[in-house]
């Protein structure tokens, strides 16, 4: 688990081509060019580590682009110490991006063999999110409601209504909404039965899986 100069510099291109994409807020950037995301990829990967792609990780996810993470985290327009619940935990970057732009993360990944993979992995990397949990991303996570944000990290077809209901008035979800082609969507809770919803363009995300059972 090493991390060279030569990431580092790597890691400083990154974050300029974010930045060139349309990105300003300054501490998202500051992340990218911090966290080392050839560590959450495998090895044979590490060369695309620091283009600006997604690439396949285990039980057939992705690790996110890094233009999509830090689009969606400066849409989020996390404070310090704000409670953010993220749907989808993946290989842990974007629980990354968030723990270092010191939110306290509660992280729900649907895929068993990812959500034991990335909790060891992210303690062992230094990153601590409050709670991270096996189940079902739909649901939420009702018992540590309301939260000031929410982040979904994988293509919904449409909202599902207990995430709306577990997000603080003045909250902040960022999700992608739609069936092969997702529209990143803000809602912003102004009062317990109104939200305001804006769009922002076409993504690709891997599916939100909803629990059959």
């Amino acid at each position: 688990m090493k991390d060279t100069f030569r990431h580092k510099g790597k890691r400083q291109q990154l974050a300029a081509i974010v930045e060139a994409k349309g990105v300003r807020d300054k501490k998202v950037l500051a992340a990218i060019n911090k966290i080392p995301r050839h560590l959450f990829m495998d090895s044979s990967f590490e060369d695309h580590a620091y283009q600006d792609k997604a690439f396949p990780i285990a039980a057939d996810q992705t690790i996110s682009q890094p233009y999509t993470v830090a689009f969606q985290t400066e849409l989020l327009e996390i404070k310090k110490g704000d409670k953010v619940l993220e749907i989808g935990t993946g290989s842990g970057y974007q629980t990354a991006v968030l723990c270092e732009l010191g939110a306290k993360v509660y992280s729900i990944e649907r895929q068993r063999e990812l959500y034991r993979k990335t909790k060891v992995f992210l303690a062992k990397i230094g990153y601590r999110p409050k709670y991270l949990s096996f189940g079902d991303g739909y649901k939420g996570l009702e018992e540590y409601a309301p939260y000031d944000k929410i982040i979904v990290t994988a293509g919904a077809p449409y909202v599902p209504n207990p995430l709306l209901a577990q997000l603080k008035i003045g909250g902040r979800l960022v999700i992608p909404v739609g069936e092969d082609v997702q529209v990143m969507t803000l809602f912003v809770r102004k009062s317990a039965k109104e939200f305001d919803k804006k769009e922002f363009g076409d993504f690709r995300f891997v599916p939100l899986l909803e629990d059959k059972n």
